[in-house]
């Protein structure tokens, strides 16, 4: 064990206590707004933990953001996979947009502990390092699975058609943050139901399934 080691007996539990005092403070207060001193006290560990276990603030952010992205892509690619088990290796477009939507919906939910997980990847979008946003231009493997999926769903149509579709819906899940509904739901005089998961998954797949069938 190193000589520098901050908390000798409990390391694992350290640099777990890190990590969960880092991501709900960054994804509740912001990126800049969050200093080591804060996450230290947070987690109620030495002064030196955060640079002992990930180096500095920066390498945290970027190992919070690649665990929780990484988790969730491996559940939407899981649902995939499970609807191509359902329909012989070709989904329709409801199924391959719902392994898209589930995931992240399901873990925005407020009384879902994912909750600050997602809060943190929306953060992440706009306040992230250099290398996550690096990450989130150039790493699109997870992505691919779901173009071609829906490209054999729909071969009619263009691939470029498919492409800018697919970017449309990901912008219906990247804008429906629970935080951000009180707007909707004064437009609305009350008859929206922000609470309502399975209800705004039913109207997203809709909305997007419409959007590819067209």
């Amino acid at each position: 064990m190193p000589a520098n080691d901050p908390d000798p007996p409990n390391e694992a539990a350290t640099k777990a206590a890190v990590f969960a005092a880092a991501e709900r403070l960054f994804a509740l207060h912001g990126f800049q707004n969050v200093s080591v001193r804060d996450i230290t006290a947070e987690a109620g560990v030495n002064l030196a933990s955060v640079n002992y276990h990930f180096g500095s603030k920066d390498a945290l952010l970027f190992e919070i953001f690649r665990r929780r992205t990484g988790e969730l892509n491996r559940e939407r690619a899981r649902m995939l996979h499970e609807a191509r088990d359902r329909h012989n290796g070709k989904p329709p477009v409801r199924d391959i947009l719902a392994a898209l939507f589930t995931p992240p919906l399901k873990w925005a939910s407020p009384e879902n502990d994912r909750r600050i997980s997602v809060q943190f990847i929306i953060r992440s979008r706009s306040e992230g390092t250099a290398e996550m946003r690096e990450a989130l231009t150039n790493d699109v493997s997870h992505l691919a699975r779901f173009a071609d999926a829906l490209i054999a769903a729909r071969p009619d149509l263009p691939r470029e058609s498919v492409y800018w579709r697919l970017h449309f819906c990901l912008g219906m899940v990247h804008n429906n943050r629970f935080a951000e509904f009180d707007r909707l739901h004064v437009l609305s005089d009350g008859a929206t139901r922000e609470s309502d998961i399975d209800g705004l998954l039913k109207r997203m797949l809709d909305f997007a399934e419409a959007g590819f069938l067209a």
